[in-house]
């Protein structure tokens, strides 16, 4: 760090006294000149430091990505678990979205699930003002397109942080802007905001939230502070609930340690308005926040899960560079930044409170990391699946402002350098044993430490030298340290990306094979005609990535009803049911409208460096309408809770051949119509199930994760004999009609039937469907659509109600009297949102309007 003496020189004497308040909220010591006209705004310090702290976030964060040869810089694929299952795809369609490209509007998505609700995957996945860069990207280059807003909001995250702290207090702005690096680059970052692009947010707005608390304290900038508080939770409302946090752990520290205000009634007036910040910012953001809020409810439910705090050891790790774990809390910031924060309780330079407030809010939030209670607290009364330690980037922004007012109150005496070396050396002694060491970690660890090191010692030199020694002494201190915390980051940003690489799954990189299916769905799309199914292509969200209308839908707002009606008909899920995948069977093809299939096969490996190709097909058969019409009341259909009986309820028709089989150890025998198709539906079995004389078929059936579909075996000999060889790779778990033979002849006999009484013409817009009948429908019409909440519809010219529901689906009873029925969806909470957007809206005109009376007096 730059020299500085001993002592806090007299330009900040009084904050260091009063414990640190000099410049807060203002930035007017230390940041500004103090007579004259003001500094133009490209020579201030707080510019430099946060365009210097971006500048160096991104070549840094570009480098580690390509020193692990990974996209856009290499041939590897980043596609990893949710980035190639859910970001990319949502981001595709995002970008069409946002072209006019897509059937669906802001409220409903039809190409996924069947037709789900939009408006909240926007406010969980692309609500970002970053994700609106996508659509200057061509359409080919989406993946080049979600690393450029990962990398701008990890760089716009060290701007903020960078600014925030020189806010906070005076000091040099070069070591502000590595502070800002090492925040923007924490082992938070690089192990798992990275890949989960949404998260990020919350990485951004934390310094944000604290400048508005700032603001809030010292009595400035009334309505921009809640318009930020807005944007923030409007960006990512989950993290920005952590992030507010973080920042009310901030403010508090600031109330209790700042020489102002200076009295309780003033200390409590700030924090007053703070609270006024927040709950105006969060009702702006109520429109998007109570959609997803109540889509969160009706979303499928994933099984509860208990914390388990990580031992001391794997805590202790986290904190050096290279390592990585979804199990423990990433605290990586940096050896040098580290070595700072650890001066800070005893920096005698910097005022006693002050370093009693920042170590114990530092200690406190680090606890409330293990204890259950105050997990429960951080994820809002949830223990999250995956990911236990969500919050921890609060806890390393903490530990950077630590050691923020330890450099900025001048270089530490030896004493301080030396019991925080202590500190430094017990730590890395102590995490030695952790599973989450990774062969580069006391390399890095050693090199950087040796670093800082020199950096120390050249900071107290200059501080005994000549000026102009001093300066060349300065400016090696902070390449030191600029050396030590880039080569840090970008060994663990490198090792982290290997590391995810090689263990957890992965999606290969788009190309030739997403680009054809997308041109034989666009070419074959019918809309509303009949749906166009794209199939299975790798990755997830398929009909996101390539167009089209099918089943699969992978959300965390995946909803109950979807997750449970198409799980009952033999559809296939992951992510224990948040994750429904597409079906290729022909009678849920015609329960669901789907006319035209497209189906491809890889015609080479799939490999992680390079994007794979296919050979594409798309076969059209005759279904049903998108609405038809079922007899009131419904017919009994035959006894038996499997897929093969939930289907047939649901076209109206028996289509299947359901023996009883037969079972000697792993084979199945029945008998079934000769030619009549088998097909084998075992939800639980993992294995392969092979008919005699066909090839066997893989099921992945693992529970509660994952749900196998129903799978073709081939068609039934002249014999009528069926022969099945399981095998298993557990004992097989096989339901009780596990066997059903489709008789192709009763299957069109039906889809005939439902086409003659259904719609004769559909239209479909944003978020509604109106059909046409036949004169005289009676019973109940049935939009092939799972009812989802959101859903009114109406029979004729008579009012919309909320929908019926018909084994699942949406529904409007038929009298006889109508000849048209219309569903309109409106996802559940956004007329409280906006009823709530709007209070806040006066609310905060009411808080200017006094403060721009005053200007104008």
């Amino acid at each position: 760090m730059p020299p500085a003496p001993e002592t806090v020189p007299a330009a900040t004497g009084a904050e260091a006294k009063a414990g640190g308040a000099g410049a807060a909220g203002t930035g007017a010591e230390g940041t500004r000149p103090r007579s004259g006209t003001p500094r133009p705004r490209l020579h201030r310090p707080e510019f430099r430091a946060a365009t210097a702290a971006a500048l160096l976030t991104t070549v840094l964060f570009c480098l580690a990505t390509r020193l692990a040869r990974a996209h856009p810089f290499g041939p590897m694929t980043r596609n990893v678990v949710d980035l190639g299952q859910q970001y990319l795809p949502y981001h595709t369609y995002w970008r069409a979205f946002l072209r006019g490209e897509t059937h669906g509007d802001a409220l409903l998505d039809w190409n996924t699930g069947f037709g789900s609700n939009f408006l909240g995957d926007i406010g969980t996945y692309l609500s970002s003002p970053f994700s609106l860069l996508v659509v200057f990207f061509p359409a080919d280059r989406v993946e080049l397109a979600l690393y450029a807003v990962t990398t701008l909001k990890i760089a716009a995250a060290g701007a903020a942080m960078a600014l925030l702290l020189l806010r906070l207090r005076p000091g040099p702005w070069p070591v502000a802007a590595v502070l800002g690096t090492a925040y923007a680059l924490s082992g938070w970052t690089l192990d798992h905001g990275s890949t989960v692009p949404m998260w990020l947010d919350g990485l951004v707005a934390l310094p944000l939230l604290c400048l508005a608390g700032e603001w809030a304290r010292t009595g400035r900038r009334p309505v921009l502070g809640p318009l930020v508080v807005a944007l923030a939770w409007t960006a990512n409302f989950y993290t920005a609930y952590m992030a507010t946090l973080g920042a009310a752990v901030v403010l508090a520290v600031r109330l209790l340690t700042a020489g102002e205000p200076a009295t309780a009634r003033q200390r409590l007036a700030g924090a007053a308005r703070a609270v006024r910040s927040v709950l105006i910012g969060v009702g702006l953001a109520a429109p998007l926040v109570a959609v997803v809020f109540l889509a969160t409810r009706a979303a499928d439910p994933t099984p509860e899960t208990v914390f388990a705090p990580a031992a001391p050891a794997d805590v202790l790790a986290r904190l050096l560079p290279a390592t990585a774990s979804v199990a423990t809390p990433a605290l990586f910031v940096g050896t040098s930044a580290l070595a700072l924060a650890l001066t800070l309780p005893f920096h005698r330079a910097v005022a006693p409170r002050v370093r009693a407030g920042w170590t114990a809010a530092a200690v406190l939030v680090a606890l409330s990391l293990q204890w259950e209670p105050t997990h429960l607290l951080w994820h809002a009364g949830a223990s999250p699946n995956g990911i236990p330690y969500r919050q921890s980037f609060v806890l390393c922004g903490l530990l950077l402002i630590g050691a923020w007012f330890s450099a900025a109150a001048g270089v530490p005496r030896p004493a301080a350098l030396l019991a925080a070396g202590g500190l430094l050396g017990a730590l890395a002694w102590a995490a030695r044993g952790s599973a989450d060491i990774d062969r580069w970690t006391f390399p890095a660890f050693g090199a950087a430490a040796l670093l800082a090191l020199a950096a120390a010692l050249a900071a107290l030199t200059a501080a005994r030298s000549r000026p102009r020694a001093a300066r060349l002494l300065t400016a090696l201190t902070l390449v030191l340290l600029v050396a030590a915390q880039a080569g840090e980051a970008v060994v663990t940003g490198e090792r982290a990306e290997e590391q995810r690489r090689n263990e957890v799954a992965w999606s290969p990189r788009t190309g030739p094979w997403h680009e054809a299916v997308a041109r034989e769905t666009a070419r074959a799309d019918a809309w509303p005609r009949y749906r166009t199914e794209p199939g299975e292509v790798p990755g997830g969200n398929d009909a996101l990535l390539v167009g089209g209308q099918g089943a699969d839908h992978y959300s965390s707002l995946t909803a109950d009803v979807t997750s449970r009606t198409l799980t009952g008909l033999g559809f296939g899920h992951y992510a224990k049911g948040r994750h429904p995948v597409t079906l290729d069977n022909p009678v849920t093809d015609a329960l669901f409208s789907i006319g035209t299939r497209v189906r491809s096969k890889p015609t080479e490996p799939v490999r992680r460096d390079a994007p794979p190709r296919a050979a594409v097909t798309a076969t059209t058969v005759p279904v049903p309408p998108l609405v038809t019409v079922r007899p009131a009341p419904r017919p009994t259909g035959r006894p038996g809770d499997s897929a093969f009986v939930r289907q047939e309820r649901l076209l109206g028709a028996p289509v299947y051949e359901l023996p009883a089989p037969r079972r000697a150890g792993h084979v199945l025998t029945a008998r079934c119509p000769a030619g009549s198709d088998v097909w084998f539906w075992a939800p639980e079995y993992r294995g392969t199930a092979a008919l005699a004389g066909e090839d066997p078929v893989a099921f992945g059936g693992g529970p509660p994760a994952v749900s196998a579909a129903m799978g073709a075996l081939g068609a039934v000999p002249a014999s009528g004999e069926v022969r099945i060889e399981l095998s298993p790779e557990a004992g097989p778990k096989l339901p009780r009609q596990p066997v059903g033979c489709l008789v192709r002849a009763r299957l069109d006999a039906a889809v005939e039937r439902l086409t003659a009484t259904g719609a004769t013409r559909v239209r479909a817009t944003g978020h509604t469907v109106t059909a046409e009948l036949p004169r005289g429908s009676t019973g109940v019409a049935v939009l092939a659509v799972p009812r989802v909440p959101g859903w009114s519809c109406a029979a004729g010219d008579a009012d919309l109600r909320p929908a019926r529901t018909y084994d699942g689906l949406v529904a409007v009873p038929l009298d006889g009297r109508a000849d048209t029925v219309r569903c309109s969806f409106r996802p559940p909470g956004l007329r409280l949102g906006a009823a709530v957007g709007a209070v806040a809206l006066l609310a905060l005109v009411a808080t200017g309007a006094p403060r721009r009376r005053r200007a104008r007096a």
